[in-house]
């Protein structure tokens, strides 16, 4: 499982150790599950910590193999972190007097290295703290495991996937990408439910929305009076009820089930709320929206293509989409990446109420959002940097003085042409 795009021939090559990279040249070959699979990842993780002690700091049972009742390749997938996965000394040595045997290493995505088993055939993914893909693999492990039906929706691609011949195994799991976004994507939407009640409230309240996020949205919204509007991503439906207030049709849409519930409850007797995934198509009908709005909201998409051009087929001629995103010098900045022009899955934490509220979401080279929106055939007409409301400094001084000075989000008004 992968979250990177689409690797090129060249770009599997590259990451192959010792020689050319195998090809498969065929179909792919996948077996109903093994109870014994189980078994011998913990063969495995027992040989894995012997090797490395102290420095196995998270390993795993992931991928297939790893959810009872699905069809897989017979290949035990492993993910391990280790202090620096960069620093190959620390540790490769020990793995191969063990038996295992570096075949991939990508230094330049997530750190990653993939080594093969000594007698069971493994892929042992070592990644360091921090990285994307540990909770990406649990998150879909773990939906499927909990959702029979994710579970048997996976299995039904894999299974139209392997029939097909394929140059290098690796496309055979690029294919598959897009299944699993689709299935991350439920899940998250379902960890939102958790904490609706403690999102509603801080956004509420929160300088960054209330003072700041909300305000340049409306702004680029322009005159909403008697238009309808599509509040993408509404989650407790704070901008829809502004938005309603400034005498629009407003229909509200999030992924949320428990995002939903809040926004009917508190903003019901102004506007609509309704449950749908933005990135699958959308029960209207063609140019029945005058404005799109979409509230920090495509971040926690990889692909924007299908959910542009489900916005395109939505607005009528001439019709408004505004919508804001993670500043990419911020991400970039803050999360200390060294290439600013990867697209990179990021892990920050809410922190909402004292507990922990985990958040994944993409962070892009502004290039990248430029592109996706030309692409969907929209004409860019405003792209601002704002300034939070007057009110913010006597809300909250400090958190004002930094949205002054730092960007934090970035914002789009875009004009579907005529």
């Amino acid at each position: 499982m992968t979250s990177q795009e689409a690797l090129s021939d060249g770009e599997i090559q590259a990451g192959w150790v010792a020689g050319d990279a195998p090809q498969l040249e065929s179909t792919v070959l996948l077996v109903d599950y093994d109870p014994e699979w189980p078994e011998l990842f913990e063969r495995e993780a027992d040989r894995i910590r012997g090797a490395l002690g102290e420095r196995v700091l998270v390993l795993e049972h992931v991928g297939s193999t790893s959810v009872p009742g699905l069809c897989a390749k017979p290949c035990i997938d492993i993910v391990l972190e280790v202090p620096d996965s960069d620093d190959e000394d620390a540790y490769l040595p020990a793995l191969e007097a063990a038996g295992y045997r570096l075949v991939i290493r990508e230094p330049d995505w997530e750190k990653h290295r993939c080594f093969k088993g000594p007698d069971t055939n493994v892929n042992l993914h070592v990644y360091s703290p921090g990285n994307g893909q540990t909770p990406r693999y649990r998150l879909f492990r773990d939906r499927m495991r909990a959702h029979p039906e994710e579970r048997d929706l996976y299995a039904a691609k894999k299974r139209e996937l392997a029939a097909k011949e394929w140059k290098y195994v690796q496309n055979y799991a690029d294919a598959k990408t897009e299944v699993i976004d689709e299935i991350i994507g439920r899940a998250r939407a379902e960890q939102y439910d958790g904490y609706s009640e403690a999102y509603a409230a801080h956004a509420g309240k929160s300088v960054t929305n209330a003072l700041y996020d909300r305000p340049a949205i409306l702004d680029l919204a322009g005159d909403v009076d008697g238009k309808r509007v599509l509040d993408v991503g509404c989650a407790a439906g704070h901008l829809s009820a502004l938005l309603a207030g400034r005498g629009a049709d407003v229909l509200g849409v999030d992924a949320s089930a428990g995002m939903v519930a809040v926004a009917r409850r508190e903003f019901g007797d102004v506007a609509r709320f309704e449950q749908a995934d933005v990135s699958r198509p959308l029960d209207l009908a063609d140019g029945s929206i005058d404005v799109v709005t979409a509230s920090l909201v495509l971040h926690y998409l990889k692909d924007w293509a299908a959910t542009l051009a489900e916005f395109r087929r939505v607005l009528r001629p001439g019709g408004v989409l505004a919508f804001s995103v993670h500043h990419p010098g911020e991400d970039w900045h803050w999360f200390g990446k060294d290439d600013y022009f990867q697209v990179e899955l990021l892990e920050d934490d809410f922190g909402l109420d004292g507990k922990p509220h985990p958040v994944r979401f993409y962070r892009r080279p502004l290039s990248w959002t430029f592109a996706a929106v030309r692409d969907a055939g929209f004409a860019v007409d405003r792209l601002v940097e704002p300034m939070p409301a007057p009110e913010a400094a006597e809300a909250d001084p400090k958190w004002a003085h930094t949205l002054r000075t730092r960007p934090r989000f970035l914002y789009f008004r875009a004009v579907s042409p005529a």
